[in-house]
């Protein structure tokens, strides 16, 4: 039993009798006082070197032992109880697939330090919103592969999608391809909502799967897909590797919203567009509030006192201390 986190006491009002101990303490050093012999001896040589007898050392301990079992039985009048709690959840649970887009063109700097990385961080940001949530990753450029299955071991997963990066495999932008890879880890799910979050800045140019075809498998397994355009308008800085080092252009990365806000309309998402840091982490938070695991809890409280161990000490500490004055520190008038 632990008293300094587990316990509480239903009649706190009798702890404030605990003041009455100190008084009795009081009491007792004055009335010890008053009765002392007062003995003066002309040659106090006679007993300087005299020892008080082992008896007499312990002849308060009575009145200790009683103090003691007051502060005992206060403790126990207090009411001291445990308490145990029961709680009854009810989640709805919510598997996610992240589906980034890590082309080339994930390189330009219209966000810092680019594309690329604001992804992932705001990417890592969402996942730390959703902890009771399984959450897995694929990425695309010209082709696509899984790079987590579904997990709640969100750890190993931040890890794994830190060391994302372009160039990874050949270079496209394959949204289809993307879009039906994260479908297949989710198809065979059995939450109650499936949810796939698609990046992307580009215009699908590579793969063998048609967009819409994947959106259509979506709908078909009652998978919602949140798509995310991303980059800012007209020519952003984008870095070109030359025989000099690097150099940067300005260039224009043209987003398909169409393609987009389609796929999102097909399977009941939302199409967000994103074209600074701090839009693109206010996107993931409409898509968490949007996702909102429900909890249901019922918490039952059960209090069980505790007093008896008190009782039981101030009855051992009455009774040794009755034993001690009826018996070897009984004094006599």
């Amino acid at each position: 039993m632990n008293w300094l986190t587990d316990i509480e006491f239903a009649r706190q009002e009798f702890i404030w009798l605990l003041l009455t101990i100190p008084m009795f303490v009081i009491w007792y050093i004055r009335k010890h006082r008053d009765i002392s012999p007062d003995i003066r001896f002309v040659h106090s040589a006679f007993i300087r070197n005299v020892r008080k007898g082992f008896r007499l050392r312990f002849l308060h301990l009575p009145f200790v032992l009683r103090m003691f079992a007051l502060m005992f039985l206060i403790f126990a009048l207090a009411r001291p109880q445990s308490s145990s709690s029961t709680r009854d959840v009810s989640i709805e649970g919510i598997d996610i697939m992240i589906t980034l887009d890590i082309s080339g063109s994930m390189l330009a700097e219209d966000f810092r330090p680019n594309r690329m990385e604001a992804a992932k961080r705001t990417a890592l940001d969402f996942i730390d919103m959703r902890p009771n949530d399984r959450i897995g990753m694929t990425v695309f450029s010209g082709q696509s592969f899984t790079l987590v299955p579904l997990t709640t071991d969100h750890a190993m997963l931040k890890q794994l999608s830190a060391n994302v990066r372009t160039g990874m495999v050949e270079d496209g932008t394959a949204i289809g391809d993307g879009l039906a890879t994260a479908v297949n880890r989710l198809r065979d799910s059995d939450a109650i909502s499936r949810v796939i979050i698609l990046l992307t800045d580009g215009i699908n140019n590579r793969g063998v799967i048609d967009p819409l075809t994947a959106a259509e498998i979506a709908a078909l397994y009652d998978i919602r897909v949140y798509t995310i355009g991303v980059g800012s308008s007209g020519p952003v800085p984008y870095p070109f590797q030359t025989p000099y080092g690097i150099r940067y252009q300005d260039v224009e990365i043209p987003v398909d919203e169409a393609l987009l806000q389609q796929i999102a309309d097909m399977t009941g998402g939302q199409y967000f567009w994103a074209d600074r840091l701090d839009v693109l982490e206010q996107v993931y938070e409409d898509i968490d509030q949007l996702e909102r695991t429900k909890i249901d809890v019922t918490e039952f409280t059960h209090y069980q006192d505790e007093f008896l161990p008190l009782l039981i000490l101030t009855l051992v500490f009455v009774s040794l201390e009755a034993l001690l004055r009826q018996t070897w520190l009984r004094t006599t008038p």
